[in-house]
């Protein structure tokens, strides 16, 4: 090794991608030691990190290269040792003066000072907190402001950060790309008007708001009514992902829905006030849109928002078929509170969109109305590769049968579906036309009767779900 140039022992670390493979290579000479110290650039710790503080300024001064740090304390207990404080970050912001990206995960001990230590790093261009309860707004804007090149900013579960002064600022600054505001109860859906001229960089945003804090209470029609009425400029808008979220028309996210002219990928889960409207605007609008999951939220919690019951029909299904001609992902979900006679898509608007788009994935879950007829018409679906049926009581025997006659079908996953037996794999037994079988909770399907029906089988059996 001592012989080997320095460029060809620099190549032969690079190519080692495991943190253990590397810490053993490390030990094996003087070289090597100092050649990895010099090129790691990542770092993963948490609960071992005893004493927290002096660990890592330890660990800190070995790698000084270092650009992505994550600390986790998931599972952590008292036992354990000490978790790293707002020392800590002082340490990191200290040391390691080309860090870009950091996640913290369960830094219970962390407050808005350690925050301010970070505004030191000026090269910090991502960072994820994920339930950080002593943080608040305060210790994000001191972040935002000292950190001006950031593009990244996740927050989960983030309880006492509220969304006023940060985001104002962040949209001044125009520089952020990917927003992720997942079950912090203290910013609503209106707070992210305060984005502003923001929206125009904004790539991908997930909003979340924690289902158990938004059905404790009555949706507030007075506070629905305050939103601002204002254009939002979201133009560069790839990805968007909606939880739980209010949509009243003409305000708050509803603005966004139209607007997304590069919108590639939307998830809409459980999202009160949706209408078809929407839905269509969005579909004349995202021609590149590649996938789209919707599930739907049952009829008891519509009528609070608005006068009349609210419902995605075929109209939304069809203007997708009609425009988004690059779509390859559709999913479509109906919430366990949904009836059957109630739901709101026909087979005959799913399958539009199948008929008059490249899909290549299809799940259903919840959906009554897709039926023995629906399998037969997939055996027509010339590009569909995988396909999910969770809890599609409709679909017999008699219509995974026809599962041999798709085209290019290759991944079956089959999940608390009480109309399929045994008996609905005999033509696929020997076959392997499927690279993947998973089953899941189903009654009647047994582990032996689905041996040799793909090349790959995975089965798991709990009933629970039934009582």
């Amino acid at each position: 090794m001592d012989e080997l140039p320095e460029n060809l022992v620099w190549e032969i670390l690079g190519r080692i991608r495991k943190t253990g493979d590397r810490n053993s290579v490390s030990l094996a000479c003087k070289r090597l030691y100092e050649l990895d110290n010099e090129q790691r650039i990542s770092l993963r710790v948490g609960c071992g990190l005893d004493p927290a503080n002096e660990a890592l300024a330890s660990l800190c001064n070995r790698f000084p290269n270092l650009t992505r740090v994550e600390i986790t304390y998931s599972g952590w207990m008292s036992k354990l040792g000490k978790q790293m404080d707002d020392q800590g970050l002082s340490i990191l912001s200290g040391y390691c003066p080309l860090l870009s990206d950091l996640t913290l995960s369960y830094c219970t001990f962390i407050t808005d000072m350690g925050l301010r230590y970070l505004a030191s790093c000026s090269k910090l261009l991502a960072l994820k907190l994920n339930f950080t309860p002593r943080i608040t707004g305060c210790g994000i804007l001191s972040l935002v402001v000292g950190c001006r090149s950031l593009t990244i900013l996740h927050l989960i579960r983030c309880l006492n950060v509220n969304g006023v002064e940060w985001l104002e600022y962040l949209g001044k600054l125009e520089t952020l790309e990917d927003l992720s505001i997942k079950n912090c109860r203290a910013i609503g859906e209106g707070d992210l008007i305060k984005l502003g001229p923001s929206w125009r960089k904004l790539k991908r945003l997930q909003f979340e708001v924690d289902a158990n804090y938004r059905y404790m209470k009555v949706y507030d029609r007075l506070a629905v009514d305050r939103w601002q009425r204002q254009w939002i400029p979201c133009e560069n808008m790839q990805e968007l992902s909606l939880v739980n979220c209010i949509i009243s028309p003409g305000r708050g996210l509803a603005c966004v829905l139209g607007k997304c002219r590069n919108l590639e990928k939307i998830h809409l889960d459980m999202c009160v006030g949706v209408r078809d409207s929407d839905i269509v605007g969005l579909a004349q609008k995202s021609s590149n849109l590649r996938s789209i999951s919707l599930r739907v939220p049952s009829d008891f919690s519509l009528p609070l928002l608005m006068n009349n019951p609210l419902r995605l029909t075929d109209e939304s299904l069809k203007a997708i078929a009609q425009n988004c001609l690059m779509l390859e992902t559709l999913r479509i979900s109906f919430s366990d509170g949904e009836f059957p006679s109630f739901s709101s898509f026909t087979l005959n608007g799913i399958l539009s969109v199948i008929q008059n788009c490249p899909v290549r994935e299809l799940a259903l879950d919840h959906v009554y109305s897709f039926t023995d007829v629906g399998m037969e018409a997939l055996c027509m679906a010339q590009h569909l590769e995988t396909l999910e049926l969770m809890r599609c009581q409709e679909v017999t025997d008699e219509g995974l049968q026809l599962v041999s006659q798709f085209p290019r079908l290759h991944v079956l996953r089959l999940s608390k579906c009480l109309g399929i037996t045994n008996g609905g794999f005999r033509t696929l037994i020997g076959s392997y036309k499927l690279d993947l079988l998973a089953v899941e909770d189903c009654p009647q399907i047994s582990e032996r009767a689905i041996c040799g029906a793909a090349r790959s089988i995975s089965f798991r059996q709990d009933l629970s779900w039934m009582y």
